[in-house]
């Protein structure tokens, strides 16, 4: 045993030796130097286009195939919204009609501009134009929108919106515009903040974010070069996401090694010999940490929604580029700085570790009075808490729900649906085989909520038919309306009817991501329990471990769900919410078992395993608790988008971290130990091993410097 555990502690000071240390420095600058060029082209190669995230086996999706031959892929549908709430004057629809002369001279514009069709009431008109700017198009939507704002002023009480798919892409843009400034800056910010509150040293925390930074710019340049080379799905969610997940999980993993480092710096003078020791001793939990976090992630691919399944490899990229650079770039950095770095309180050799006498050490003796009692309680609160979840309204959002501040293409799909203006940049398309597009047409003009029928149009034995939509394309309503027209249309004999559109790609869209969470949640726990189960040598405390955070994870979604209709008022959430809280808590929540349980079982080898529980929080307790807080505000941190589903992520994520290192890791885990004692580690040896009958802590490190040395 001995001799293996040398072995890797050779192997461990091979990448912090007097040499070897500025190798690993050259590395990392030169791989920086590479994938900084590519990774400021990640925004670039996004695909927020709702179609490409679907399965193929969606009905929206087979559709698409058969539309090309009517409509463009690269057509973005525009619809320009006049409202005046006294009524349209005659100026106005003179206005409106000259203006729509000068949309037609814009650049980009396919076909002849459509209008203006003034309402019913008289108080609002539309003006539809499509633009073609290419496959990249969406891109370039917000300059075509400030474009057409100019042609079509506002003013003197009539108000001019852009909506229909041009303005919703151009609003989306915006929401988006934050992604590689606001976002990032505000998440180094955090970092730093909590990293300066948990070293109290005005130099330290430079280390773990100048990692943090080298590892995101690397894992944003290989994701780049997968997305362009290899059809990797990137969209602005999964690179919002790897940010905040890069920074948090890379920073949690630099606060344990660092937290080991600053303990061996007391045991050992050479500091390259006490980065050894720390690496040797941190560096399995930190490497079965990653590799949880990372299955957890691939585990995404499973899912049918190309969205999903996308940002599996990105999260994974992200995850396994931090865990490299904190296991061999901040070892480097930090033992080329020597002790000085953590100035003003340097650890010197001998001096007392403060952790033995620390809050978690005090915490850890109350718990131990009556633990059975302490984790009855907490489990029974825990479950509560998970009554909530009956509040979550997990069916998706409007396209008015879905930000969290008012954005013009939203004001004008409202303007639309007051005045009783379908929106003609959103109808429903049917696609059927030739012969029956009469029969189709037909069927559909049964189908309450859709406008007018156009005239069957017929190419290459393919017949398409369309009817717009009374009802904003997002909204339940529209949702009915494309299930009773497939029903109609799905009657017709022969027909092979498929109906697509924007509402029909936005319904599939939940459909399958509801479809999703009943398949990737069962995966990941099974992946998580396997590794903990390897890690630990055994069952039982595996599989406590999981129901731990399952139940965790409840407690945090459930209390989420009330914070988002009483405190925030959101109406819903989006339907993929509870799987990517799952797998973010799960993944990320078994992180902290992890840390902890490795040092439990560590110290269980000579104290038993009550003790062993005790000693181990009191070691772990500071520096678990500083990496929950750093995870938690960096998801946090996603809040400063004005977009529902990020702020919904990052509170339910955040609550679910704190949870976990708070109450879950610190206080369940801990009181279980304590009443289980051994059996958590039934059926390996330890489980009947009594206390004392291994080898000693000072014999064992004795053993190891004296193989390092030799």
């Amino acid at each position: 045993m001995a001799q293996h555990s040398a072995a890797h502690m050779r192997y461990a000071g091979r990448l912090t030796g007097r040499v070897s240390k500025w190798v690993v420095v050259a590395f990392w600058v030169a791989i920086l130097a590479v994938a900084g060029g590519y990774a400021g082209k990640l925004s670039s190669a996004q695909n927020n286009e709702a179609s490409s995230w679907l399965p193929a086996s969606a009905e929206s999706t087979k559709a698409l195939d058969k539309l090309s031959a009517f409509r463009d892929p690269n057509a973005v549908p525009t619809v320009v919204v006049y409202e005046r709430s006294s009524g349209l004057t005659p100026q106005d629809l003179s206005a409106a009609s000259a203006q729509a002369s000068r949309l037609q001279a814009l650049q980009g514009v396919q076909g002849k501009v459509i209008g203006p069709i003034p309402s019913a009431d008289h108080k609002a008109m539309q003006t539809i134009v499509t633009f073609n700017l290419g496959k990249d198009g969406w891109n370039k939507m917000p300059d075509i929108v400030t474009q057409i704002r100019a042609v079509a002023p506002s003013g003197d009480g009539l108000s001019v919106h852009v909506a229909g798919a041009g303005g919703q892409a151009a609003d989306s843009a915006d929401a988006f515009a934050g992604l590689d400034s606001t976002l990032l800056f505000a998440t180094a910010g955090v970092v730093i903040l909590i990293l300066l509150v948990t070293y109290r040293s005005p130099i330290l925390w430079l280390l773990p974010v100048i990692s943090a930074g080298v590892a995101l710019t690397t894992a944003q340049g290989v994701i780049y070069l997968a997305a362009t080379h290899f059809g990797l799905t990137v969209n602005g969610q999964s690179q919002g996401i790897l940010t905040v997940l890069v920074f948090g999980a890379g920073t949690d993993y630099a606060l344990l090694l660092v937290a080991r480092y600053r303990e061996e710096l007391r045991r050992h003078e050479d500091r390259h010999e006490a980065m050894a020791f720390a690496l040797h001793r941190a560096a399995p939990a930190i490497l079965a940490s990653g590799a949880t976090v990372i299955l957890g992630m691939l585990c995404l691919l499973l899912a049918s929604m190309n969205s999903t399944a996308g940002l599996g490899p990105v999260a994974a990229i992200g995850i396994a580029v931090g865990l490299l650079v904190m296991v061999t770039l901040l070892p480097a950095l930090l033992v080329v700085c020597g002790r000085w770095v953590f100035w003003p309180s340097r650890p010197s050799l001998g001096s007392v570790e403060p952790t033995s006498t620390g809050l978690w050490a005090r915490v850890g003796r109350r718990i131990g009075r009556a633990p059975r009692r302490v984790w009855v309680v907490t489990s029974v609160l825990l479950a509560l808490a998970c009554i909530g979840l009956f509040n979550l309204n997990a069916n998706g959002l409007t396209t008015q729900q879905s930000y969290t501040k008012t954005f013009d293409s939203v004001v004008g799909e409202q303007v639309l649906a007051a005045h009783g203006l379908a929106d003609q940049s959103n109808p429903v398309l049917v696609v059927a085989d030739g012969g029956q597009g009469a029969a189709v047409a037909r069927a559909l003009g049964g189908v309450t909520g859709l406008g007018q029928v156009s005239e069957p149009v017929t190419k290459g034995g393919v017949s398409f038919v369309s009817a717009a939509l009374a009802s904003d394309a997002t909204s339940s309503k529209a949702f009915d309306t494309v299930r009773d027209a497939r029903v109609a249309v799905h009657a017709v004999p022969g027909a092979h009817a498929l109906v697509g559109g924007t509402s029909a790609i936005v319904l599939d869209t939940r459909e399958a991501s509801s479809h999703d969470n009943k398949l990737v949640l069962p995966a990941v726990l099974l992946v998580v329990l396997v590794i903990l189960m390897l890690l630990l040598r055994a069952v039982v405390a595996p599989l406590i471990l999981v129901a731990t955070v399952v139940l965790s994870f409840g407690a945090a979604l459930g209390l989420s769900a009330l914070l988002f209709r009483h405190v925030f008022g959101f109406p819903g959430a989006d339907p993929s919410l509870p799987l990517f809280v799952f797998v973010f808590l799960v993944a990320l929540g078994i992180d902290y078992n992890i840390f902890l349980m490795t040092r439990v079982r560590e110290e269980a080898a000579t104290r038993g395993t009550r003790e062993g529980s005790l000693v181990a929080l009191a070691a772990t307790g500071g520096v678990i608790t500083s990496a929950g807080a750093v995870l938690a505000a960096t998801f946090l941190v996603l809040g400063t988008l004005p977009l529902v589903a990020f702020v919904e992520i990052g509170v339910a994520v955040a609550l679910g971290v704190l949870l976990d290192t708070l109450v879950v890791r610190s206080v369940l885990v801990t009181a279980i130990n304590l009443d289980l004692g051994g059996v958590i580690w039934w059926p390996s040896r330890l489980a009947r091993q009594p206390v004392g009958s291994t080898v000693s802590r000072q014999q064992r490190t004795e053993d190891l410097t004296g193989a390092s040395r030799g």
